[in-house]
Protein backbone atom coordinates (compact mmCIF):
# COMPACT_ATOMS: atom_id res chain seq x y z
CA UNK A 1 0.00 0.00 0.00
CA UNK A 2 1.63 3.50 -0.94
CA UNK A 3 1.56 6.27 0.81
CA UNK A 4 -1.22 8.10 -0.75
CA UNK A 5 -3.56 5.30 -0.48
CA UNK A 6 -2.35 5.05 3.28
CA UNK A 7 -3.13 9.18 3.92
CA UNK A 8 -6.79 8.70 2.56
CA UNK A 9 -7.55 5.66 4.22
CA UNK A 10 -6.83 7.51 7.54
CA UNK A 11 -8.56 10.30 6.68
CA UNK A 12 -11.38 7.95 6.09
CA UNK A 13 -11.01 6.79 9.60
CA UNK A 14 -10.64 10.40 11.23
CA UNK A 15 -14.22 11.31 9.55
CA UNK A 16 -15.77 7.99 11.01
CA UNK A 17 -14.03 8.66 14.26
CA UNK A 18 -15.41 12.64 14.56
CA UNK A 19 -18.83 10.76 13.61
CA UNK A 20 -18.64 8.42 16.03
CA UNK A 21 -18.18 11.13 18.68
CA UNK A 22 -21.01 13.80 17.62
CA UNK A 23 -23.61 11.00 17.04
CA UNK A 24 -22.74 9.66 21.02
CA UNK A 25 -24.71 13.33 22.00
CA UNK A 26 -27.42 11.72 20.69
CA UNK A 27 -29.43 8.43 22.66
CA UNK A 28 -31.12 7.83 19.11
CA UNK A 29 -28.14 7.61 17.17
CA UNK A 30 -25.38 6.37 19.37
CA UNK A 31 -26.15 2.70 18.12
CA UNK A 32 -25.12 3.79 14.71
CA UNK A 33 -22.32 6.53 16.40
CA UNK A 34 -20.89 2.75 17.60
CA UNK A 35 -20.67 1.02 14.45
CA UNK A 36 -19.03 4.22 13.05
CA UNK A 37 -16.06 3.78 15.62
CA UNK A 38 -15.60 0.15 14.90
CA UNK A 39 -15.32 0.55 11.07
CA UNK A 40 -13.62 3.46 11.87
CA UNK A 41 -10.71 1.41 13.75
CA UNK A 42 -11.15 -1.63 11.37
CA UNK A 43 -9.92 0.69 8.23
CA UNK A 44 -7.21 2.19 10.84
CA UNK A 45 -5.60 -1.00 11.62
CA UNK A 46 -5.53 -2.80 8.09
CA UNK A 47 -4.37 0.39 6.75
CA UNK A 48 -1.57 0.40 9.25
CA UNK A 49 -1.11 -3.10 8.62
CA UNK A 50 -0.62 -3.28 4.70
CA UNK A 51 1.27 0.35 4.68
CA UNK A 52 4.84 0.85 4.61
CA UNK A 53 7.44 -0.11 6.66
CA UNK A 54 6.02 -3.62 7.95
CA UNK A 55 8.20 -6.78 6.58
CA UNK A 56 7.20 -10.19 6.78
CA UNK A 57 8.48 -10.79 10.26
CA UNK A 58 6.67 -7.60 11.29
CA UNK A 59 3.26 -9.64 9.70
CA UNK A 60 4.65 -12.87 11.58
CA UNK A 61 4.78 -11.44 14.88
CA UNK A 62 2.10 -9.01 14.56
CA UNK A 63 -1.34 -11.25 12.97
CA UNK A 64 -1.54 -13.27 15.58
CA UNK A 65 -1.14 -11.14 18.25
CA UNK A 66 -3.78 -9.18 16.74
CA UNK A 67 -6.06 -12.13 16.58
CA UNK A 68 -5.12 -13.30 20.72
CA UNK A 69 -5.79 -9.51 21.64
CA UNK A 70 -9.45 -9.63 19.62
CA UNK A 71 -10.08 -13.14 20.97
CA UNK A 72 -9.53 -11.89 24.72
CA UNK A 73 -11.48 -8.10 23.93
CA UNK A 74 -13.98 -10.40 22.61
CA UNK A 75 -14.35 -13.01 25.85
CA UNK A 76 -14.07 -9.65 28.44
CA UNK A 77 -16.75 -7.45 26.37
CA UNK A 78 -19.38 -10.95 27.16
CA UNK A 79 -18.53 -11.27 30.54
CA UNK A 80 -18.63 -7.81 32.03
CA UNK A 81 -21.98 -6.59 33.03
CA UNK A 82 -23.08 -3.32 32.85
CA UNK A 83 -22.02 -2.81 36.28
CA UNK A 84 -18.55 -3.52 36.34
CA UNK A 85 -18.63 -1.12 33.11
CA UNK A 86 -16.57 1.69 34.98
CA UNK A 87 -13.85 -0.31 36.43
CA UNK A 88 -13.51 -1.91 33.09
CA UNK A 89 -13.07 1.42 30.90
CA UNK A 90 -10.50 2.59 33.71
CA UNK A 91 -8.29 -0.84 33.23
CA UNK A 92 -8.59 -0.45 29.36
CA UNK A 93 -7.61 3.65 29.97
CA UNK A 94 -4.27 1.57 31.79
CA UNK A 95 -3.07 -0.22 28.67
CA UNK A 96 -3.10 3.15 26.18
CA UNK A 97 -0.74 4.32 29.03
CA UNK A 98 1.32 1.85 29.72
CA UNK A 99 1.20 1.13 25.42
CA UNK A 100 2.38 5.04 25.38
CA UNK A 101 5.21 4.19 28.30
CA UNK A 102 6.70 1.50 26.18
CA UNK A 103 6.50 3.45 22.99
CA UNK A 104 8.23 6.66 24.22
CA UNK A 105 11.22 3.62 25.72
CA UNK A 106 11.34 2.35 22.70
CA UNK A 107 12.19 5.42 20.47
CA UNK A 108 14.46 6.67 23.11
CA UNK A 109 16.67 3.68 22.56
CA UNK A 110 16.90 4.08 18.83
CA UNK A 111 19.48 5.62 17.30
CA UNK A 112 18.81 9.37 16.55
CA UNK A 113 21.62 10.09 14.39
CA UNK A 114 19.95 10.79 11.48
CA UNK A 115 18.15 13.87 13.33
CA UNK A 116 19.99 16.91 13.75
CA UNK A 117 19.76 20.07 16.05
CA UNK A 118 16.50 21.35 17.06
CA UNK A 119 14.82 17.82 15.65
CA UNK A 120 16.82 16.21 18.68
CA UNK A 121 15.55 18.52 21.14
CA UNK A 122 11.85 18.27 19.62
CA UNK A 123 11.96 14.34 19.64
CA UNK A 124 13.34 14.43 22.87
CA UNK A 125 10.54 16.71 24.32
CA UNK A 126 7.79 14.24 22.25
CA UNK A 127 9.57 11.41 24.01
CA UNK A 128 9.72 12.50 27.47
CA UNK A 129 5.79 13.66 27.68
CA UNK A 130 4.69 10.59 26.34
CA UNK A 131 6.51 8.24 28.99
CA UNK A 132 5.26 11.14 31.57
CA UNK A 133 1.55 11.14 30.98
CA UNK A 134 1.13 7.51 29.85
CA UNK A 135 3.22 6.70 33.37
CA UNK A 136 0.72 9.03 35.30
CA UNK A 137 -2.53 7.51 33.17
CA UNK A 138 -1.26 4.31 33.85
CA UNK A 139 -0.87 3.96 37.76
CA UNK A 140 -3.78 6.15 37.92
CA UNK A 141 -6.17 3.27 36.46
CA UNK A 142 -4.89 1.16 37.83
CA UNK A 143 -5.65 2.72 41.14
CA UNK A 144 -8.77 3.91 39.69
CA UNK A 145 -9.90 0.44 38.69
CA UNK A 146 -9.28 -0.75 42.69
CA UNK A 147 -11.61 1.99 43.87
CA UNK A 148 -14.22 1.52 41.62
CA UNK A 149 -14.36 -2.49 42.07
CA UNK A 150 -14.16 -1.73 45.68
CA UNK A 151 -10.64 -3.67 45.91
CA UNK A 152 -9.21 -0.05 48.01
CA UNK A 153 -11.52 2.45 49.87
CA UNK A 154 -13.18 4.56 48.09
CA UNK A 155 -12.30 7.15 50.31
CA UNK A 156 -9.81 9.98 49.72
CA UNK A 157 -6.12 9.34 50.91
CA UNK A 158 -5.09 12.39 52.86
CA UNK A 159 -1.49 12.38 53.04
CA UNK A 160 0.70 15.42 55.02
CA UNK A 161 2.05 17.96 52.87
CA UNK A 162 0.82 16.04 49.53
CA UNK A 163 0.37 19.21 47.35
CA UNK A 164 3.88 19.84 48.58
CA UNK A 165 4.74 16.78 47.28
CA UNK A 166 3.12 16.89 44.32
CA UNK A 167 4.74 20.22 43.64
CA UNK A 168 8.03 18.36 43.99
CA UNK A 169 7.41 15.88 41.85
CA UNK A 170 6.43 18.19 39.13
CA UNK A 171 10.20 20.37 39.58
CA UNK A 172 11.69 17.46 39.87
CA UNK A 173 10.46 16.13 36.30
CA UNK A 174 11.11 19.14 34.65
CA UNK A 175 14.84 19.24 35.70
CA UNK A 176 15.49 15.34 34.70
CA UNK A 177 13.60 16.94 31.17
CA UNK A 178 16.40 19.66 31.24
CA UNK A 179 19.16 17.40 31.82
CA UNK A 180 17.89 14.29 29.20
CA UNK A 181 18.02 17.07 26.51
CA UNK A 182 21.45 18.14 27.35
CA UNK A 183 22.80 14.31 27.85
CA UNK A 184 19.92 11.72 26.14
CA UNK A 185 21.24 9.50 29.20
CA UNK A 186 18.20 7.00 29.68
CA UNK A 187 18.87 6.94 33.42
CA UNK A 188 16.72 10.63 33.43
CA UNK A 189 13.96 9.16 31.58
CA UNK A 190 14.52 6.17 33.71
CA UNK A 191 13.92 8.58 36.72
CA UNK A 192 11.26 10.65 35.54
CA UNK A 193 9.21 7.50 35.20
CA UNK A 194 9.43 6.31 38.62
CA UNK A 195 8.11 9.52 39.43
CA UNK A 196 5.67 9.68 37.38
CA UNK A 197 4.43 6.19 38.48
CA UNK A 198 4.10 7.50 42.09
CA UNK A 199 2.41 10.82 40.61
CA UNK A 200 -0.59 9.35 39.07
CA UNK A 201 -1.40 6.67 42.05
CA UNK A 202 -1.29 9.62 44.44
CA UNK A 203 -3.49 11.82 42.46
CA UNK A 204 -6.38 9.16 41.92
CA UNK A 205 -6.07 7.90 45.30
CA UNK A 206 -6.63 12.05 47.17
CA UNK A 207 -9.73 11.84 44.84
CA UNK A 208 -13.03 10.99 46.46
CA UNK A 209 -15.35 8.00 46.06
CA UNK A 210 -18.05 10.64 44.94
CA UNK A 211 -15.59 12.35 42.34
CA UNK A 212 -15.30 8.68 40.77
CA UNK A 213 -16.95 9.62 37.39
CA UNK A 214 -14.73 12.69 36.98
CA UNK A 215 -11.86 10.63 37.72
CA UNK A 216 -12.76 8.26 34.95
CA UNK A 217 -13.57 10.73 32.54
CA UNK A 218 -10.33 12.67 33.68
CA UNK A 219 -8.50 9.13 32.96
CA UNK A 220 -10.36 8.97 29.46
CA UNK A 221 -8.09 12.62 28.88
CA UNK A 222 -5.11 11.57 29.91
CA UNK A 223 -5.17 8.52 27.71
CA UNK A 224 -6.01 10.75 24.73
CA UNK A 225 -3.07 12.73 25.17
CA UNK A 226 -0.40 10.18 25.81
CA UNK A 227 -2.02 8.75 22.29
CA UNK A 228 -1.33 11.68 21.02
CA UNK A 229 1.99 12.06 22.17
CA UNK A 230 2.62 9.02 20.66
CA UNK A 231 1.56 9.90 17.54
CA UNK A 232 4.00 12.17 16.93
CA UNK A 233 7.04 9.99 18.48
CA UNK A 234 5.69 7.51 15.47
CA UNK A 235 4.65 10.08 12.79
CA UNK A 236 1.20 8.47 12.87
CA UNK A 237 -1.27 11.19 11.94
CA UNK A 238 -4.18 8.99 12.49
CA UNK A 239 -2.90 8.62 16.10
CA UNK A 240 -2.61 12.19 16.58
CA UNK A 241 -5.90 13.02 15.30
CA UNK A 242 -7.54 10.66 17.23
CA UNK A 243 -5.45 11.40 20.32
CA UNK A 244 -6.66 14.71 19.89
CA UNK A 245 -9.98 14.14 19.55
CA UNK A 246 -10.00 11.24 22.92
CA UNK A 247 -7.62 13.81 24.87
CA UNK A 248 -10.31 16.92 24.08
CA UNK A 249 -13.50 15.63 24.57
CA UNK A 250 -12.45 14.02 28.09
CA UNK A 251 -11.17 17.11 29.24
CA UNK A 252 -14.46 18.65 27.93
CA UNK A 253 -16.43 16.08 29.81
CA UNK A 254 -14.64 16.31 32.68
CA UNK A 255 -15.33 20.41 32.90
CA UNK A 256 -19.18 19.50 32.57
CA UNK A 257 -19.13 17.01 35.19
CA UNK A 258 -17.55 19.46 37.34
CA UNK A 259 -19.55 21.98 36.60
CA UNK A 260 -22.94 20.19 36.98
CA UNK A 261 -20.80 19.46 41.08
CA UNK A 262 -20.00 22.64 41.31
CA UNK A 263 -16.52 21.88 41.94
CA UNK A 264 -13.53 23.43 39.83
CA UNK A 265 -11.61 20.87 38.24
CA UNK A 266 -8.15 21.53 39.52
CA UNK A 267 -9.38 21.05 43.02
CA UNK A 268 -11.13 17.33 42.14
CA UNK A 269 -7.55 16.29 40.92
CA UNK A 270 -5.86 17.34 43.97
CA UNK A 271 -8.45 16.08 46.38
CA UNK A 272 -11.93 15.13 46.06
CA UNK A 273 -15.33 14.68 47.75
CA UNK A 274 -14.87 12.73 51.35
CA UNK A 275 -13.19 15.50 53.16
CA UNK A 276 -15.34 17.31 56.24
CA UNK A 277 -14.47 20.75 56.46
CA UNK A 278 -16.43 21.05 59.44
CA UNK A 279 -18.56 19.39 62.00
CA UNK A 280 -21.51 17.91 59.65
CA UNK A 281 -25.08 19.03 60.95
CA UNK A 282 -27.43 16.90 63.35
CA UNK A 283 -30.20 15.02 61.82
CA UNK A 284 -33.25 14.62 63.24
CA UNK A 285 -35.70 12.13 63.10
CA UNK A 286 -35.49 8.36 62.37
CA UNK A 287 -36.06 6.27 59.36
CA UNK A 288 -39.24 4.47 58.61
CA UNK A 289 -39.79 1.56 56.59
CA UNK A 290 -42.78 0.73 54.12
CA UNK A 291 -43.14 -2.22 52.29
CA UNK A 292 -44.27 -3.16 48.65
CA UNK A 293 -48.66 -2.83 49.45
CA UNK A 294 -47.62 0.50 50.92
CA UNK A 295 -45.28 1.75 47.80
CA UNK A 296 -47.91 -0.07 45.42
CA UNK A 297 -51.16 1.79 47.14
CA UNK A 298 -49.45 5.45 46.77
CA UNK A 299 -48.24 4.30 43.09
CA UNK A 300 -51.67 4.13 42.22
CA UNK A 301 -53.45 6.87 43.60
CA UNK A 302 -50.65 9.01 42.18
CA UNK A 303 -50.99 10.93 38.92
CA UNK A 304 -47.63 12.17 38.64
CA UNK A 305 -44.25 9.35 39.45
CA UNK A 306 -40.37 10.90 39.02
CA UNK A 307 -37.99 7.85 39.52
CA UNK A 308 -34.28 8.94 40.60
CA UNK A 309 -32.13 6.00 39.59
CA UNK A 310 -28.22 5.35 41.14
CA UNK A 311 -25.49 2.59 40.76
CA UNK A 312 -27.76 0.21 43.38
CA UNK A 313 -30.43 0.01 40.43
CA UNK A 314 -26.87 -0.83 37.98
CA UNK A 315 -25.78 -2.96 40.57
CA UNK A 316 -29.00 -5.01 41.57
CA UNK A 317 -30.04 -5.31 37.56
CA UNK A 318 -33.48 -3.74 38.40
CA UNK A 319 -33.34 -2.07 34.98
CA UNK A 320 -35.84 -4.75 33.20
CA UNK A 321 -38.38 -4.40 36.42
CA UNK A 322 -37.77 -0.82 36.78
CA UNK A 323 -38.75 -0.58 32.82
CA UNK A 324 -41.97 -2.49 33.26
CA UNK A 325 -43.24 -0.89 36.27
CA UNK A 326 -42.67 1.84 34.07
CA UNK A 327 -44.97 0.53 31.47
CA UNK A 328 -47.82 -0.83 33.88
CA UNK A 329 -48.08 3.07 35.67
CA UNK A 330 -48.32 4.38 31.84
CA UNK A 331 -50.91 2.00 30.88
CA UNK A 332 -52.61 2.91 34.10
CA UNK A 333 -53.09 6.62 33.46
CA UNK A 334 -49.59 7.59 35.40
CA UNK A 335 -47.07 10.30 34.21
CA UNK A 336 -44.15 8.91 34.83
CA UNK A 337 -40.61 10.30 33.89
CA UNK A 338 -37.35 9.38 35.07
CA UNK A 339 -34.77 12.06 36.59
CA UNK A 340 -30.93 11.73 35.99
CA UNK A 341 -27.84 13.13 37.74
CA UNK A 342 -25.07 14.20 35.61
CA UNK A 343 -22.74 12.08 37.50
CA UNK A 344 -25.66 9.54 38.61
CA UNK A 345 -23.68 5.70 38.93
CA UNK A 346 -20.21 5.78 38.19
CA UNK A 347 -19.55 6.39 34.47
CA UNK A 348 -21.05 8.96 32.91
CA UNK A 349 -24.01 8.45 31.36
CA UNK A 350 -23.96 4.93 33.33
CA UNK A 351 -28.28 5.13 33.71
CA UNK A 352 -28.62 6.77 30.44
CA UNK A 353 -27.31 3.44 28.54
CA UNK A 354 -29.04 1.36 31.28
CA UNK A 355 -32.40 2.61 30.43
CA UNK A 356 -32.03 2.55 27.05
CA UNK A 357 -31.06 -1.39 27.22
CA UNK A 358 -34.24 -2.05 29.40
CA UNK A 359 -36.11 0.19 26.04
CA UNK A 360 -37.27 3.32 28.41
CA UNK A 361 -38.64 6.02 26.04
CA UNK A 362 -35.81 8.45 25.35
CA UNK A 363 -38.58 11.17 25.60
CA UNK A 364 -39.23 10.72 29.82
CA UNK A 365 -35.50 10.32 30.39
CA UNK A 366 -34.98 14.12 32.13
CA UNK A 367 -31.68 15.24 32.96
CA UNK A 368 -31.50 16.93 36.52
CA UNK A 369 -31.59 20.77 35.19
CA UNK A 370 -34.98 19.71 33.12
CA UNK A 371 -37.07 18.40 36.07
CA UNK A 372 -35.82 19.82 39.02
CA UNK A 373 -38.57 22.23 39.33
CA UNK A 374 -41.03 19.61 38.81
CA UNK A 375 -40.28 18.04 41.83
CA UNK A 376 -43.18 20.19 44.32
CA UNK A 377 -46.26 19.40 42.02
CA UNK A 378 -44.94 15.41 41.94
CA UNK A 379 -47.11 12.63 43.83
CA UNK A 380 -44.15 10.12 44.08
CA UNK A 381 -40.59 9.77 43.51
CA UNK A 382 -39.16 6.50 43.90
CA UNK A 383 -35.35 6.96 44.49
CA UNK A 384 -33.64 3.45 43.36
CA UNK A 385 -30.11 3.03 44.99
CA UNK A 386 -28.85 6.99 45.24
CA UNK A 387 -27.43 8.63 48.07
CA UNK A 388 -24.91 11.71 47.01
CA UNK A 389 -27.55 12.90 43.95
CA UNK A 390 -30.51 13.41 46.33
CA UNK A 391 -28.59 14.33 49.55
CA UNK A 392 -30.48 17.90 50.78
CA UNK A 393 -27.45 18.50 52.82
CA UNK A 394 -25.64 19.57 49.69
CA UNK A 395 -27.75 23.08 50.23
CA UNK A 396 -28.63 22.63 54.01
CA UNK A 397 -24.82 21.69 55.67
CA UNK A 398 -21.94 24.22 54.59
CA UNK A 399 -19.89 21.90 56.84
CA UNK A 400 -20.68 18.96 54.31
CA UNK A 401 -18.11 17.72 51.78
CA UNK A 402 -20.66 17.39 49.14
CA UNK A 403 -22.08 21.23 50.28
CA UNK A 404 -22.81 23.47 46.95
CA UNK A 405 -22.83 19.95 44.28
CA UNK A 406 -26.09 20.34 42.52
CA UNK A 407 -28.76 17.60 43.51
CA UNK A 408 -32.18 16.27 42.33
CA UNK A 409 -34.56 18.41 44.63
CA UNK A 410 -36.84 15.16 45.47
CA UNK A 411 -37.18 15.97 49.04
CA UNK A 412 -39.75 18.63 47.81
CA UNK A 413 -42.00 15.79 46.12
CA UNK A 414 -45.25 14.70 48.34
CA UNK A 415 -43.73 11.33 49.32
CA UNK A 416 -40.76 9.65 48.10
CA UNK A 417 -39.80 6.21 48.33
CA UNK A 418 -36.04 5.29 48.98
CA UNK A 419 -35.11 1.72 47.57
CA UNK A 420 -32.18 0.75 49.77
CA UNK A 421 -30.41 -2.54 50.93
CA UNK A 422 -30.16 -1.38 54.13
CA UNK A 423 -29.33 1.70 56.42
CA UNK A 424 -25.43 2.39 55.52
CA UNK A 425 -24.12 5.39 53.39
CA UNK A 426 -23.33 5.61 49.97
CA UNK A 427 -20.45 4.75 48.18
CA UNK A 428 -18.71 7.83 49.42
CA UNK A 429 -19.62 7.13 53.38
CA UNK A 430 -21.91 10.76 53.63
CA UNK A 431 -25.04 10.77 55.80
CA UNK A 432 -28.36 11.55 53.89
CA UNK A 433 -30.59 13.78 55.90
CA UNK A 434 -33.73 12.81 53.15
CA UNK A 435 -33.49 8.86 54.54
CA UNK A 436 -35.14 10.90 57.78
CA UNK A 437 -37.48 13.21 56.31
CA UNK A 438 -40.80 13.15 57.68
CA UNK A 439 -42.54 12.68 53.30
CA UNK A 440 -39.68 9.85 53.26
CA UNK A 441 -40.25 6.10 53.78
CA UNK A 442 -37.32 3.60 53.31
CA UNK A 443 -38.16 0.66 50.89
CA UNK A 444 -35.25 -1.60 52.37
CA UNK A 445 -34.45 -4.83 50.39
CA UNK A 446 -32.36 -5.61 46.91
CA UNK A 447 -33.52 -3.39 43.76
CA UNK A 448 -34.54 -5.62 41.73
CA UNK A 449 -36.44 -7.94 44.50
CA UNK A 450 -38.25 -4.47 45.42
CA UNK A 451 -40.07 -3.79 42.25
CA UNK A 452 -40.32 -7.13 41.24
CA UNK A 453 -42.50 -6.92 44.47
CA UNK A 454 -44.42 -3.98 43.41
CA UNK A 455 -44.92 -5.94 40.13
CA UNK A 456 -46.70 -8.63 41.76
CA UNK A 457 -49.26 -6.04 43.85
CA UNK A 458 -49.67 -3.63 40.58
CA UNK A 459 -51.54 -4.51 38.07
Amino acid sequence: MGIGILSAAYLVASVLFILSLGGLSNQEKAKRAVWYGIFGMGIAIIATIFGPGFSTVSYILLIPLLAIGALIGKSVAQRVEMTEMPQLVAALHSFVGLAAVFIGLNSAMQDLHHLTGAEIVIHEVEIFLGVFIGAITFTGSIVAYAKLAGRVNGKALILPGRHILNSIAVVASLILLVMYINSSQLWTLYAMLFIALLVGAHLVAAIGGADMPVVVSMLNSYSGWAAAATGFLLGNDLLIVTGALVGSSGAILSYIMCKAMNRHFVSVILGGFGNETGPAMDIDGEQVAIDSVGVANALEEANSVVIVPGYGMAVAQAQQSVAELTRRLIKNGTSVRFGIHPVAGRLPGHMNVLLAEAKVPYDIVLEMDEINDDFPNTDVVIVIGSNDIVNPAAQEDPNSPIAGMPVLEVWKAKQVFVSKRGQGTGYSGIENPLFFKDNTRMFYGDAKSSVDQLLSVIN
